[in-house]
This record gives C-alpha cells, structure tokens and sequence, in this order.
C-alpha cells in the first residue's frame, strides 16, 4: 500500500538521500539510464542530486527507481527546499493565472499547476469553481498530495480537492494507488467559461474532468459559427459544440462520441444553456463514413480525438489514425469551409502534423469500407489560416520544450 508522507522533505536530523547523475542538467526529467549511483534513496524520496565530479547539489528531485523517469528534478539549487520553499511554487502559479493572465475574469475552470512548466513534475492541477482536480504522474507527487492540496486550496480560496493518478501510472510508476479527496469534496460541479456554463462530473472523467486548455479555442471558434452548420468530433462533454451553439449561434450543431458516459454530460451543458444541440454516440470514422456515403457536407468542422499517441511505440499506428481521420474529416467540409485539427500527441510535433494535414488533403485513396463507385476522394485545398495551442495557463517552460504538447491548426479547405 502506498501511503500519504506527513512531511514535503526529509526530516532535518536525519541525511538526505543522495541521486547522481552524469552529467549536469536543467531538465526536468531524468530517465534511469541517465543516473549513475544512488545513495540511500527510497521510492517517492525526495532526494539531493549530484553531477559526477560535482562538490554540491545541482538540484532537488523525487526519485522513484521503479520508473524509467527515474528522477523529476524540482529545484535547480543547492539549497536544500523547505516548506516555504514548496509554498512558494504554489503562491508562484496562482500569480501567473489570478495576476499576470487574470483567468477570474475569463472563467472559474483553469489550470493551476500545469507540471514541469510551474517547476512541479509529475503533477497538474485543475481548478473547477470550489473544486481543485488533480491528476499526479509522479509517485513522489501522488505521496505528498495529501500536504500540497490544503496548501494550495487555502491560496486558492477554495474548499475542496480530488486527486488521482494518470492512466498510464501502473506502467509508468510500479503501483496503482487509490484516488482520494477532501472530506464532503462534491461529485460534479457547474462552472463559467466565457458566460456559458458546463458541468464537470469528477467520477469516471478524462484527466482532471475538463479541457481548460481547449478554453480560448472554443471562443475563436464561434466567431466562425453564425448562422453555419457545424460538426464536431471527438466531441466528449461537448465544449465546442455547446459554444458554437451559444457564442457562435450556429444554426445546426452535430456532437459525435464514441462514449455514452460523456454525452450524457454533453447533452446536460446543452439543456443548461437552453442550446439546441444534437449529440450522436458513434465511431467517429463509421460515422464520417456514414456521412460522406449521404453526401453530407458542413460549414465548420472540428475534429479533436483524444491522445493518439501516448507512447514512441504507439508512433507510427498513431499517426496512420491521425491521417485517416483527417482525410475524412476534409471530404465533410463544404468548400470554402473551415476545418479545426488538433492533436494532443507531445510525440507528434506541430511540422510533422501540418505535413500529415498536407498529405491528407492530396490523398485520393479509396478510404470508405466496401464497393462504392463515390469512394475515392478528391484532392482538397488548404488555407492555413491560424494555428495555435493550448490556453496560456498552460504555458511551456525552456528547460522541457516538451511541455508545448497541444498543437490546433485552422483551415479553410476548398
């Protein structure tokens, strides 16, 4: 069983554990392969880290030698972190979104703590009106959450907090602990983004419950929406499709999932904005298939699939899924219509994507299911006529350039 620590660091009386590294570094992430010795350090430890042939601490990082990311460095000093010190990088983060983006006046759904990029590996945090979410990737993290939560929570203003481990934790870190919350912490809550409101239903929900980095995104996709016809794939709990509705006035809005839990969520931020929208549970490529067999075209599509690629070996099938989804995604825009494509996949980089949204566009491969005299597609045209990323409130930090994982290009296609 994997127990909460009752302290940030080691206790002062005792020695700090020891890590060495190579060779020195800024990044935030150390893979295994990268350490050299290890000197008394535990799994989850918070640990001192030496560069060979090196008289002082580089660095504080949390060690877990069961992970091929072995070491998430946290501070790049060698002074030793106290718990002003951990106080600080909370106090730090909130600054950023409450002072310098000032998101209280956007909405009361952003994120507070976005990982490496605020100098805390291995841990996000979402805030959802009185709700804080986080979602821990680290053992070190997940071990101390129980200690940085209330810390954070009392900076915040807020009341109460839900943390759980990433999908990939098992694999990633040797254990699979239990989610735990505050006490009384509330199952769903409704919050405010740019005036419309959206319930996040913690229980059973992707990463933190909702996609603040798509927020901005959204927005800038209404101004395209006005009297249109719009489809949106992958439409989860339905943020695009319920702002094309409301700030966009779309005249007719499709949601297409595979999954029946979200779209129900999806069909109650509809009714909470009085928004007329369809939601339609399908495969995503039987459904553009279906589509295109009925020779349906739209005004504005939006196709955001959940992560295709999670890991390197997950590469090359992840990007074959990206480009036949867009390939057939473009056959459903009416010409001179504007396409949204994005991908999640930090492995994915944003050249290498336009060039697969390229190379899409010019396919004319038979990429329907059966005989069909209609089957081959015409090349289309793109305008790219924006591209961006995820909300600022998820900003990339220099020292982990990995950090930029979100990647939208906007297109018209005739």
């Amino acid at each position: 069983m994997i127990r909460q620590r009752t302290k940030l660091g080691p206790n002062k009386s005792e020695p700090i554990p020891i890590v060495y590294a190579k060779s020195r570094t800024l990044h935030p992430i150390l893979f295994r392969k990268r350490l050299s010795r290890i000197e008394d350090a535990r799994p989850g430890d918070l640990t001192a880290v030496y560069a060979e042939g090196y008289h002082s601490p580089m660095g504080y990082g949390l060690y877990n030698p069961r992970s091929e990311m072995a070491l998430r460095m946290l501070w790049n000093s060698p002074e030793m972190p106290d718990d002003a010190a951990w106080a600080q990088k909370l106090s730090t983060a909130v600054s950023l979104r409450r002072d310098v983006l000032k998101l209280d006046s956007v909405s009361n759904a952003w994120r507070v703590i976005h990982a490496e990029s605020d100098g805390l590996s291995g841990l996000v945090v979402d805030r959802f009106g009185d709700v804080l979410s986080a979602e821990t990737f680290g053992l070190g993290m997940y071990q101390r959450a129980s200690l940085l939560m209330p810390m954070l929570a009392e900076q915040m203003g807020t009341k109460h907090w839900i943390v759980r481990t990433s999908p990939q934790f098992l694999s990633q870190e040797g254990c699979d602990p239990p989610s735990f919350t505050s006490e009384g912490c509330p199952s769903q809550v409704v919050i405010n983004e740019h005036g419309t409101r959206f319930r996040v239903k913690f229980e059973g929900g992707h990463k933190t419950g909702f996609f603040c980095d798509q927020r901005d995104n959204r927005r800038k996709l209404a101004e395209f929406c006005q009297g249109k016809s719009v489809l949106d794939l992958c439409c989860y709990t339905g943020g695009f499709s319920v702002q094309a509705k409301t700030l966009g006035q779309a005249e007719e809005v499709i949601g297409v999932d595979l999954d029946e839990e979200p779209l129900v969520v999806a069909r109650e931020n509809a009714n909470l904005n009085q928004a007329r929208v369809r939601f339609v549970q399908a495969d995503a490529f039987s459904y553009m298939r279906e589509m295109i067999r009925n020779g349906r075209q739209f005004d504005v599509v939006v196709l955001d699939p959940p992560k295709l690629i999670r890991t390197r070996m997950e590469i090359e099938e992840g990007t074959r899924k990206h480009f036949a989804m867009n390939r057939l995604a473009m056959r459903l825009v009416k010409p001179g219509g504007l396409l949204l494509s994005c991908s999640c996949a930090g492995l994915l980089p944003e050249p290498e994507f336009i060039q697969l949204l390229v190379a899409a566009s010019r396919s004319t491969g038979d990429d329907m299911e059966g005989p069909d005299p209609n089957a081959r597609a015409t090349p289309r045209s793109l305008q790219i006529i924006a591209r961006s990323g995820a909300a600022p409130d998820h900003p990339v930090i220099s020292s982990c350039l990995e950090t930029e994982y979100f990647k939208a290009v906007w297109m018209i296609v005739t």
